[in-house]
């Protein structure tokens, strides 16, 4: 009986010692992310000279992480996009505003012809930094088979979500012994989402790529980061107002940009990681799942609703 008492004792004992070490460490961890953040790591004089932004469209996420942060911290931009009007307006805002060199690309991502295209207007610069924030979502949540024109969107989808990810070989060359390349998935990819199912497929294969690659090549000095964000204030997301947990892109920015160098994988931004936590950690699977579900039927039915009143 006492050997038994004996014994019960040490396995608490080690337990709560396990537990206590390993809250420490944690807490620790998202101390140094959140609060110190990397430093100045995100510097042209660092990094290298250029930073390469793909993007499909523009918007205010895109437009804000290039004017308040890349452009600010010293690096020259290449933006790559398939609207060269809108491109030559960000070039021009950039160039005024911050006295950096532009470069622009025109290239539509739906495609998988662009890739040669791109190498070549590259090709010389010394780039420090790439941002691939390619992506297309849903027009509205819906059941897969039910899709119109289910084959273009799939192809559509592959070619902006997956492929363009996968192209990142093109610039390779230029980062050499050091660099960043900044993959943006989604919070979507972090578990299944029922009526966004291939858009949540595609953005966890950016999300287990992005990891890959990390281990790859974190050894030649080269940073690959799988970006997660939940809701930001953008036209993707069709929000306006921002709140706590869903903040401006220049929020979201500012603080996703500190994690680089200390996370493979970061939501970028404390709520959201916290978020993050809760959805994977500790939520059952199934729940999330009947919650995730209902709630795209919820916006499955608004949306349908507005197309007959319309």
């Amino acid at each position: 009986m006492e050997l038994l008492t004996d014994a019960m004792y040490w396995i608490g004992a080690v337990t709560v010692a396990w537990v206590s070490v390993s809250t420490l460490c944690c807490l620790l961890s998202w101390i140094r992310v959140w609060i110190v953040g990397n430093g100045n790591l995100m510097r042209a004089t660092k990094l290298g000279k250029w930073a390469g932004w793909y993007t499909h469209c523009s918007d205010r996420c895109r437009e804000h992480f290039l004017y308040y942060q890349l452009a600010r911290r010293g690096f020259a931009i290449v933006l790559i996009s398939r609207t060269q009007e809108k491109l030559d307006e960000v070039s021009k805002a950039i160039e005024s505003k911050y006295n950096v060199e532009t470069k622009t690309i025109s290239a539509d991502f739906g495609s998988v012809d662009i890739y040669p295209k791109i190498e070549s207007g590259l090709a010389g610069l010394e780039i420090g930094v790439l941002v691939n924030n390619v992506g297309v979502s849903y027009s509205y949540p819906e059941f897969f088979l039910n899709i119109p024109d289910i084959d273009s969107f799939i192809n559509s989808m592959i070619n902006i979500n997956i492929t363009s990810v996968c192209q990142v070989r093109e610039i390779s060359f230029s980062l050499k012994s050091k660099g960043v390349i900044l993959n943006v998935a989604s919070a979507s990819g972090m578990y299944p989402v029922p009526l966004l199912t291939l858009y949540s497929s595609s953005k966890a294969f950016v999300d287990f790529f992005s990891r890959g690659l990390e281990a790859e090549y974190k050894s030649k000095g080269i940073i690959i980061q799988s970006v997660l964000p939940f809701y930001v204030t953008t036209k993707l997301s069709k929000i306006r107002r921002a709140t706590l947990d869903i903040p401006t892109p220049e929020c979201y920015v500012k603080a996703q940009l500190s994690t680089v160098g200390l996370q493979t994988q970061s939501n970028g931004y404390f709520p959201h990681a916290v978020m993050g936590w809760v959805t994977t950690a500790l939520l059952p699977a199934k729940l999330l799942n009947k919650y995730v579900m209902s709630m795209g039927l919820s916006q499955r039915a608004r949306y349908l609703k507005k197309q007959k009143q319309g």
